[in-house]
């Protein structure tokens, strides 16, 4: 009987210690001890790492609206361009020196853009019967077209018109306002809403 009571208890033990062995590996372990200094520290890169993600992004978007403005800029130059006059000496049809430079500077846009019709139109000043005016309008708009034809724009984007001394840019009966009606205007009529920029 000895030694039952010998086993029962080495039993009665050997049971008590798996259950205490059990138990304590079904409790967790408490956290480890957090000071404030390691919290703030965290709490801080947290927050550094923030906003330097949102300068990140602030910085990108910028770079976009920046991108975005220079092409808009550089959109409007590109219409600028195509849709600047031309002017005449008096009574005469010849492109100028300088209007040559400015018809020059129409080409890398036509050429960029296939789909973009200009429509050109002659002007006059005030002196010279209206016959005489609405022909020597035509006879301008026509040297503006038979200079970009020759090019390389196609004949077929190119409409001219002659409005003789029926528009005048300057009012007046002197050579300044004779100046700046003696002239060739440039209007895009399709293709400009989907201008593209020639390519540098």
């Amino acid at each position: 009987m000895n030694s039952m009571t010998r086993v029962g208890t080495l039993l009665v033990g050997v049971i008590v210690t798996l259950t205490a062995c059990s138990r304590r590996r079904a409790e967790p372990e408490p956290p480890p001890a957090v000071n404030a200094d390691s919290a703030t520290l965290a709490d801080a890169a947290a927050r550094a790492r923030e906003d330097s993600i949102a300068a990140a992004n602030r910085a990108r978007e910028d770079s976009i609206a920046a991108a975005n403005g220079d092409r808009e800029r550089r959109l409007g130059e590109a219409r600028s361009a195509v849709t600047a006059a031309i002017y005449f000496d008096y009574d005469r049809a010849e492109i100028t020196d300088q209007a040559r430079t400015t018809l020059d500077a129409k080409l890398p846009i036509l050429t960029a853009n296939s789909g973009l019709r200009i429509r050109i139109a002659g002007h006059t000043d005030s002196r010279g019967s209206d016959e005489y005016n609405l022909a020597l309008g035509q006879r301008r708009a026509a040297a503006a077209k038979r200079y970009l034809v020759g090019l390389g724009v196609g004949a077929d984007r190119i409409e001219v018109i002659s409005y003789g001394e029926e528009r005048p840019a300057a009012q007046g009966e002197d050579e300044s306002a004779y100046a700046q009606n003696r002239r060739d205007e440039f209007e895009i009529t399709a293709g400009g809403d989907n201008l593209q920029l020639p390519q540098s």
